[in-house]
């Protein structure tokens, strides 16, 4: 009986009858329509090894970074299965047939295959100092020139805000980097912390277009090495300083404004009204904070855990929050949240841009990290663009000041900060 046969209960168990993926076998059997809008390619019994050994997300993911499942044609098509499955875990009946199933073609053993190189192993407590340099270094520093091919000229690496989904990925990155320096209202000669300023492209907007002078702390050596020749090549390094350093050590206060773009997630809920404190105590009276973050909607996960695949391959001891929990927090410690702003839409129009700058420069690419790498981008990227558009996924910029005295500093209508 050959491969396709064998598992056609499992996969129906899994998928249903009325599958949107033909599958391919090794074989060169195959099961479902062949006029599928997506193909499955199970390359190599390692596949169902791999997912015997971790049944779900995990399973899946690591068969796919391996090369040992593929996914050809559109990937948006494929990851539309999500609409059927809300997630990969897999019921006691499922993992029943799919080990039946393995045993009879020969995919189980015992022996267990090593995950790809790919997959993050941290050590020591969580968000230590040293945990946290490791899991940002297994994330950013893995090449600047990939990074470019994947983001575009402006290097940023977190959501744009587009006038429609006919801008372009740079314009919708520029008038983010405007829209929170609005928001924060800065004024020339104040003083700005951007904490994890990741290749400098926000700290260079902040001095040229509203004279800032700027600190940018990051945990990342290659993002720090190349945003500081950045600064330079824009003539701004008299206003623009960039440190390898944790924010937990920052102490040359006061500040007049902070902005925390796409940093928060790695703080970990135990740690976040930490976070924020100390924020606050480097802020002057009327100071301002802008925090961008993916956040969760209310009865999400929390934690990007280890068996999940992002927290495995992407976002190691990454956490998300609710924007509730946000807000709680930041005053909790003091300040006075008044801007609340969903940017949900933009990041998926986002991500679905940088997925096609990834696939369009994937030989390009492969010159910089490995297939594997390759891989864990086009699926991640994909997969979160999906997430943000059904609203499993959110993210949100909060301002909040430090009031003194009830004087916030803030103005009374909002209108100056619209682009």
């Amino acid at each position: 009986m050959d491969v396709g046969t064998r598992l056609a209960p499992f996969l129906e168990r899994l998928i249903g009858q009325h599958s949107p993926l033909y599958v391919e076998f090794w074989d060169g059997s195959s099961w479902g329509p062949s006029d599928a809008s997506a193909r499955l390619c199970v390359r190599s019994p390692d596949a169902l090894r791999r997912i015997t050994q971790a049944p779900g997300e995990l399973g899946f993911g690591r068969a796919y970074v391996a090369g040992d499942l593929d996914v050809e044609g559109d990937i948006y098509n494929a990851l539309a299965l999500r609409d059927i499955r809300s997630d990969f875990a897999l019921t006691i009946a499922e993992k029943l047939s799919l080990l039946r199933s393995a045993i009879a073609i020969g995919a189980f053993g015992l022996r267990r295959i090593a995950p790809p190189p790919e997959e993050a192993r941290l050590r020591g407590r969580l968000h230590s100092r040293t945990r946290d340099a490791a899991a940002i270094a297994h994330h950013y520093d893995v090449s600047n020139d990939f990074y470019r091919m994947v983001l575009g000229p402006t290097l940023t690496y977190s959501c744009a805000y587009f006038a429609s989904p006919e801008n372009t990925l740079e314009d919708a990155q520029r008038d983010k980097h405007e829209l929170v320096c609005r928001k924060l209202r800065l004024k020339e000669g104040e003083r700005l912390l951007d904490v994890g300023c990741g290749w400098g492209t926000f700290a260079i907007h902040a001095a040229t277009r509203h004279g800032a002078r700027v600190v940018g702390v990051t945990l990342s050596r290659a993002q720090a090495d190349l945003a500081a020749k950045r600064v330079a090549d824009a003539g701004v390094a008299d206003r623009v300083e960039i440190r390898v350093q944790d924010e937990r050590d920052v102490s040359d206060e006061p500040f007049d404004a902070i902005a925390s773009i796409g940093m928060y997630e790695h703080v970990g809920a135990a740690r976040l009204e930490e976070y924020f404190a100390h924020l606050y105590e480097l802020l002057r009276p009327q100071g301002r904070l802008l925090n961008h973050g993916i956040s969760r909607p209310a009865g999400g996960k929390p934690e990007l855990g280890p068996r999940s695949f992002i927290g495995s391959y992407v976002f190691p001891d990454g956490e998300l929050h609710e924007v509730g929990n946000v807000v709680s927090s930041m005053q909790s410690t003091g300040f006075e949240v008044r801007d609340v702003e969903s940017l949900r839409e933009h990041y998926a129009l986002t991500l679905r841009s940088w997925v096609s700058n990834l696939e369009r420069n994937r030989e390009a690419a492969l010159t910089h990290v490995s297939e594997g790498r390759y891989r864990v981008w086009r699926l991640y990227m994909a997969a979160s663009a999906m997430n943000f558009e059904a609203g499993r996924t959110q993210v949100h910029q909060v301002l909040a000041v430090k009031a003194t005295g009830g004087v916030s500093g803030v103005p009374l209508r909002r209108s100056d900060i619209v682009l």
